[in-house]
């Protein structure tokens, strides 16, 4: 039972990590947290936009996390690195965060879909897709779902493995709307296809420059 428990514990308590280091770490824009256990370390991989808010002046801010991860975590000999995002369009937390800022705004999700869609194939990724899901529209308005997809994107099997995803809510005044993102990485080869082509946009996309 003692074993089983352990299993159960882990994985919650990663999520309890993570969840605490995106908040945290929201300012700087965080793309990606990575843990690993050890028996000797944990190892802590943060991708963010801005590393140096990560590590803060003569690296006071990483040794307040690294500090707490130990006492409030129970993590004995926590090691944390930071990385730079190197592509932000990339970036599945990101695109969705940057989705649910343009939300809260006011604009208009539909074209906020397209734009960010957009963005993300002209950066090279060979299948994207965004999906919108809540009251979407104005203050009563019933829920409903809005998606927009390009290129190749697996839903079920080994191949969706390797497809990146992330899920963010945005806080409107009609209601909470959730933003999945997924998207398939430059150069990701799928199993039973033929190495990826330029993805070419449809017109109905192609043709929409205006920004959101």
């Amino acid at each position: 039972m003692a074993i089983e428990k352990k299993f159960i514990d882990a994985p919650i308590e990663k999520y309890r990590i993570m969840t605490f280091l995106e908040k945290e770490l929201d300012k700087a824009g965080v793309a990606n947290i990575d843990i690993q256990r050890t028996p000797v370390v944990t190892r802590i991989s943060i991708e963010v936009l801005n590393p140096g808010r990560v590590i803060g002046k003569k690296g006071k801010t990483i040794n307040t996390l690294t500090e707490t991860l130990r006492t409030k975590f129970k993590i004995e000999n926590p090691q944390i690195s930071v990385v730079e995002s190197r592509n932000p369009a990339l970036e599945p937390s990101l695109v969705a965060k940057k989705a649910c800022k343009y939300i809260e705004m006011g604009k208009k999700v539909r074209a906020v879909l397209h734009f960010l869609i957009k963005d993300i194939i002209r950066n090279g990724a060979i299948g994207a897709e965004i999906v919108a899901s809540g009251k979407i529209g104005a203050k009563g308005a019933r829920a409903k779902s809005l998606r927009v997809a390009v290129g190749y994107i697996p839903k079920a099997g080994e191949p969706a493995r390797l497809v990146r995803e992330a899920h963010v809510a945005a806080n409107t005044k009609s209601g909470i709307i959730g933003v999945l993102v997924r998207i398939a990485p430059p150069g990701t080869v799928f199993p039973g296809r033929e190495a990826p082509v330029e993805v070419v946009l449809p017109k109905v996309l192609a043709k929409k420059d205006g920004g959101n």
